[in-house]
């Protein structure tokens, strides 16, 4: 701005037009002005010594009056199209032309146009700087950039993301990077992160991004459970940002910026074959940057950070916090529950309901309605294994489980040696025992239908005629030896005597009446 009170009183000293330039570092042509418009108002020193700079300005120079035939824009409605998405401020200058044409206005040309709204917008977006205390919040995102690991065997680029989180006070910084930005991934960053400063802040702003905010309902965010669960484990509020408002996070907005050309960007020439040695590189980096002297303050992010905010940050508990992620399923016919393909009983009650598994890296909790029904640990290795509680079972079901062949071979020695022999060569009889559990249980099940003495000499009679009898063949010996032969009557012995004749080297001989010939 013109020094126009420098001017006028230097003028009145007797100083030259040149040294009043010099003085009031302006040219010889804006003096020249200035003093030319004072005498055509004769307007002398004493009159302004009294005033100030500006209202000398106005005196000399006065802003014209804006032209009654044009008509000026609504300044607050341009501001507020310009929100919506593709509009633009050549846009609203046409609409306001043609608005004005239909009134008999002359319009502002779009010089004019822009400047009378810049000169608004200027106004409306002053932005506040709120004080941040010592140890109370800690502002977290993902790096919009990404690097990349290298494939030994196949050359192919795997992507890398960056995880930034920066105290607000201090502006302490943390980064971490991750094979993707999953659920699991986020969490775990944040259990780094607090592990590295040594405590824990009062509130963590993220963004809404859908890793740690499912949706919004009513505009009020709603936390992913397992995201909540580990602010509860740390004593920590969870306070996302509103949508569209960066500068709700401002400073972990400023951050990705420094880390993408300090850190990313630095990283392009370089290969990477594994994620532990590039974070090991990205530590030192993010060291470098957290040392480096503050460009308009005294001191660095660290030395800021270990005089005024670690002691102010909250103590960490007494073990870090264990992902737990939620997640539906159906049980199946079998009573059980699938996850990452493995199967967990669940009681069979439960067949078809629908439960929530919730589950950490070395256990798995199955809940209805709230209310835990299962927990088993997690199963390592191949997919396809099942963790099978015998409590989760049918009666029936838990019967069949029981049964091994110590168990058959213990049931068939109280009946007797005879029936263990018989018993043992059944099950020896199948490639795996398990195919001969059926014919040993209907086995000795014949105990029940007649005696234990009687089973015992089936199979002995069973053994003489074959080292290794079939169930069927015991269990017809069993049947036979239970029958009474009837009394013959005189007719079906005279029957019985015709149709036979005398003995032969070959046993009897039957006769035609034997088979029912007809006479």
């Amino acid at each position: 701005m013109v020094k126009y009170r420098e001017i006028l009183r230097l003028f009145k000293q007797g100083i030259s037009q040149r040294n009043i330039a010099a003085s009031c570092q302006c040219s010889r042509n804006t003096v020249s002005r200035v003093l030319q418009r004072a005498k055509e108002l004769q307007l002398s020193w004493e009159q302004c010594e009294e005033k100030t700079a500006l209202e000398i300005a106005q005196l000399l120079f006065p802003k014209a009056s804006r032209d009654a035939s044009r008509k000026y824009p609504d300044l607050a409605y341009v501001h507020k199209e310009l929100q919506r998405q593709g509009v633009s401020l050549k846009l609203l200058w046409q609409e306001y032309g043609e608005a004005c044409r239909s009134s008999q206005q002359t319009p502002l040309m779009y010089s004019q146009f822009c400047h009378h709204y810049q000169q608004y917008a200027w106004k409306h977006r002053a932005t506040l700087h709120i004080p941040r205390k010592p140890g109370e919040q800690i502002e977290v995102d993902w790096a919009g950039k990404t690097s990349f690991l290298m494939d030994r065997e196949t050359g192919a680029q795997i992507p890398v993301y960056f995880f930034v989180g920066v105290l607000s006070y201090s502006q302490y910084a943390y980064v971490e990077a991750f094979l993707s930005r999953s659920l699991e991934n986020w969490i775990l960053a944040h259990v780094h992160m607090f592990q590295y400063f040594g405590g824990v802040t009062r509130m963590i702003v993220p963004d809404n991004l859908k890793t740690g905010v499912t949706h919004l309902d009513g505009g009020v965010p709603a936390i992913q459970q397992s995201y909540q669960e580990m602010a509860e484990h740390y004593a920590t509020a969870i306070i996302p940002a509103r949508v569209r408002r960066p500068r709700d996070k401002a400073n972990v907005e400023g951050m990705v910026s420094i880390v993408s050309t300090w850190i990313i960007a630095a990283m392009r020439q370089m290969q990477w074959f594994h994620l532990k040695e590039m974070n090991t590189y990205i530590q030192e980096q993010v060291e470098t940057l957290n040392a480096k002297p503050f460009q308009k303050k005294p001191g660095s992010r660290k030395t800021r950070f270990l005089e005024e905010e670690q002691t102010q940050l909250l103590p960490l508990p007494e073990h870090p916090f264990e992902l737990a992620v939620w997640k539906e399923a159906t049980v199946q016919l079998n009573y059980h529950v699938v996850l990452e393909g493995n199967f967990y009983s669940v009681p069979y009650e439960y067949i078809h309901h629908r439960v929530h598994l919730r589950f950490t890296a070395h256990l798995l909790e199955v809940y209805y309605h709230e209310l835990r029904i299962a927990s088993h640990p997690r199963l390592e290795g191949p997919e396809g294994q099942y963790s099978t509680l015998e409590a989760h079972m049918p009666k029936e079901h838990q019967q069949y489980l029981s049964w091994d062949s110590a168990r058959f071979l213990s049931w068939a020695s109280k009946v007797g040696p005879k029936t263990q022999e018989v018993i043992q060569g059944i099950l020896q009889a199948h490639r795996t025992p398990q195919q001969g559990y059926r014919s040993c249980l209907a086995l000795l099940k014949l105990s029940d239908k007649g005696s234990p003495e009687r089973l015992e000499a089936a199979c002995d009679q069973a053994l003489k005629l074959s080292p290794r009898p079939s169930f069927k063949s015991v269990k017809m010996l069993f049947s036979a030896s239970g029958t009474t032969p009837k009394k013959e009557s005189h007719s079906d012995a005279s029957a019985s005597k015709s149709s036979t004749s005398t003995t032969s080297a070959y046993g009897f001989t039957r006769g035609a009446a034997y088979y029912g010939r007809k006479r």
